[in-house]
């Protein structure tokens, strides 16, 4: 695995070097396969990068139409509904370019749990090569909690599920709320080309520390499970972020 790090002034300036990264993975997977996959996620950070995305320079140099989208993870609420991950990323960048409605392979979060998860393994195995269980993403982007979970990835047992399947449903309290969401597992994730972590805030700063410098503990960091065999991992963090790895 190589590991990068690279630490930005503000989310703004984070946003604007992560589209640049972005737009050139995309375009590079499709000038050397043809076409490129990206795992985009939910949350308040990636909202500005979708934005850019979505505007000239980079809406022009993508070639939206060799593009497919998967998603890191999802609540199970209906597409229309303000808590969906598709809903954002459908409202910020997909409706405003060229992407193809059969490229956008969203969870339908208004299935159970366990039916949306199921039925998410089995399009990760349509979209893979043969012979494969899921696609190897050329783009992954994920986020960070204060708790150090990753995409619906959370503190605690790991569970066989998790080791063994490519979605995974889950419906365990979180934070004293009922989870039900579906995430894909790090078995999918670890065999990205490149994962791209965007993280702000002084609130993620002591989980970023234990992910990056602490001892490794994947089932109280869950980030930690974040190992690409061959790829890339790229954590991009403003300073508040950062602020207890430069001390």
């Amino acid at each position: 695995m190589e590991l990068k790090l690279r630490i930005y002034q503000d989310l703004s300036a984070l946003s604007q070097a992560a589209a640049e990264s972005v737009c050139a993975a995309l375009v590079q997977a499709v000038q050397l396969q043809g076409s490129a996959s990206i795992a985009l996620s939910g949350g308040s950070t990636p909202a500005a990068l979708y934005q850019l995305l979505a505007a000239e320079p980079y809406a022009a140099q993508i070639p939206w139409g060799r593009v497919r989208f998967f998603w890191g993870d999802e609540r199970c609420v209906p597409p229309s509904e303000e808590g969906s991950n598709f809903k954002q990323a459908n409202d910020l960048l997909l409706s405003r370019v060229a992407a193809p409605p059969e490229n956008i392979h969203r969870v339908r979060g208004e299935l159970p749990p366990a039916e949306a998860a199921a039925e998410y393994a089995q399009v990760l195995a349509h979209n893979a090569a043969n012979g494969l269980q899921w696609p190897r993403l050329d783009v992954v982007l994920l986020g960070l909690g204060e708790d150090g979970h990753t995409a619906s990835l959370f503190p605690g047992a790991i569970s066989d599920a998790e080791k063994t399947q490519s979605a995974l449903a889950v419906t365990a309290n979180y934070q004293g709320r009922p989870a039900h969401r579906v995430t894909l597992t790090p078995r999918v994730f670890n065999e990205a080309r490149q994962v791209l972590f965007l993280v702000t805030g002084a609130g993620k700063a002591e989980a970023v520390r234990a992910v990056l410098k602490g001892y490794a503990d994947p089932e109280r960091w869950p980030a930690s499970r974040i190992r690409p065999t061959t790829g890339t991992v790229t954590w991009m963090l403003d300073k508040a972020a950062a602020s207890l790895i430069q001390q």
